[in-house]
């Protein structure tokens, strides 16, 4: 989940995939020529690396920007085709600041040997990549790769949906190969392909072995509201008090990887702070059908799923909905995966059905010594072992979150966003990615297309 600013990409002319075997050149910086420096730099990083220097990319086909895709993702069955061509999204800064060394020797050498093509795209700065694929015609590629924290996944999710052609746009299958700090959402895919809980270059190679494997699962979307009419979706968490303090203020110890988390925990404990503010949520149990929503509501956003679970902000939560007595927290999580990190096991409690997410919180009162009890045994999933009175835990497919005054900051999907009062609601499988095993029964797509009378 955790991560830093992604940087993002950088042509605005993507060359042809090629041929099975050959490299994909990198964007550069000018639109009519993908060799040269930027393709000398990446064969030195590979010999760094310890990987031998691979064949140069063919030179890029100069293409037009256009902003409407001209055809569907070429997923059918729930694989990818064999052999298959990809975009890898990869952020050179993520973590360790190691992840074009990680490409060419752990990830390259594995998607030659599976006949999967790629065209490598290094990003250059925060939400590049979700600008690009905002604008780009993507159907050229098979899939888009997204190699670093699970920030960029955030970017380019986002990027989807926000285009015109959003409904076709989010049918693109995505894959996450780890490279940064948290790398929860690669976590929980090794998870639910029932691979051993495994760490750094051990969980790459496995990510990058579902790529070659090809398997797509369908996946849940959380569409969110923010109250000054911001829309935007998550593919992994919304974290307010304690783990997002943790995720923003560990920020300056990024090059410890997954360790910034661990002492960016100590440091929070040791001033501990109260967070106030008022937590409603749906739970699975009381699903009621949807409602239709109001004009108020529709009319924030004009793209995306329709919210039905949702009321506007400014009104009262429906009276099916649970409104939690306390307001004192010291930590809320919105949680879509098993893993809050690739060490921190957060959901043992098995896969929630599809259009539901896991709702923690941390009730004020938690000693110093029990919180930090809980966030070690989380490793391991083991922390809701404890039978902790301050720790509550529900199934939900909706929330709202109303922060008092303002205090605490959100992290969504690791990225920082401006405190203000938030509702979400999950969509079902509504999504492709690649993943070890199929959530769904044989045969059932995700939802691909908005429900009935939604706008376009």
């Amino acid at each position: 989940m955790l991560k830093g600013p992604a940087a993002a990409g950088n042509e605005t002319g993507a060359p042809t995939a090629p041929a099975p075997g050959r490299e994909g050149a990198p964007h550069g910086q000018h639109h009519d020529a993908c060799l040269g420096s930027a393709d000398k730099e990446l064969n030195a990083g590979a010999t760094a690396a310890g990987a031998a220097p691979t064949a140069p990319g063919v030179p890029c086909q100069r293409k037009s920007r256009v902003a409407v895709m001209d055809a569907a993702p070429a997923a059918a069955g729930g694989l990818l085709p064999r052999p298959c061509k990809v975009l890898v999204l990869l952020n050179p800064r993520g973590g360790k600041g190691k992840a074009l060394q990680l490409f060419r020797s752990h990830v390259q050498p594995l998607l030659v040997q599976a006949e999967v093509c790629f065209t490598l795209m290094l990003t250059e700065r925060r939400n590049h990549a979700r600008e690009f694929v905002r604008v780009e015609e993507l159907s050229r590629w098979d899939a888009l790769v997204v190699m670093s924290g699970d920030g960029l996944m955030h970017e380019v999710v986002n990027g989807l949906m926000e285009r015109p052609d959003w409904q076709l746009a989010i049918q693109k299958p995505l894959c996450s190969l780890p490279a940064g700090s948290g790398n929860a959402l690669a976590a929980s895919l090794n998870h639910y392909a029932g691979n051993e809980q495994v760490t750094n270059e051990d969980l790459l190679t496995n990510c990058t072995q579902l790529l070659c494997h090809r398997l797509l699962a369908p996946m849940d979307l959380l569409s969110l509201r923010m109250a000054s009419g911001l829309r935007l979706f998550s593919v992994l968490s919304l974290a307010w008090g304690f783990i997002a303090d943790v995720d923003l203020e560990s920020e300056k110890y990024r090059r410890l990887g997954e360790m910034r988390f661990t002492l960016g925990t100590f440091l929070r404990l040791a001033a501990l702070r109260i967070y106030q503010g008022r937590l409603s949520y749906l739970s699975a149990e009381n699903v009621v059908p949807m409602m239709p929503t109001s004009p108020a509501l529709d009319g924030q956003d004009q793209r995306g799923p329709v919210d039905g679970h949702l009321v506007p902000l400014g009104e009262p939560v429906p009276p099916h909905w649970t409104v939690v007595p306390e307001q004192d927290f010291v930590l809320v999580l919105a949680l879509l995966h098993s893993h809050l990190g690739s060490e921190m096991f957060a959901a043992p409690m098995g896969r929630r059905a599809a259009g539901t997410m896991h709702l923690f919180y941390v009730r004020a009162g938690v000693s110093r010594a029990m919180l930090l009890r809980l966030f070690l045994a989380m490793e391991k999933g083991r922390h809701m072992e404890y039978d902790c009175p301050y720790l509550v835990y529900v199934p939900v497919v909706a929330f709202r979150l109303e922060p008092k005054d303002g205090k605490g900051v959100f992290a969504v999907d690791g990225e920082l966003m401006v405190t203000e009062a938030v509702q979400g609601q999950v969509h079902a499988e509504y999504f492709w990615m690649v993943g070890g095993c199929v959530q769904s029964p044989p045969g059932r797509e995700p939802q691909q297309t908005p429900p009935p009378g939604e706008p376009l």
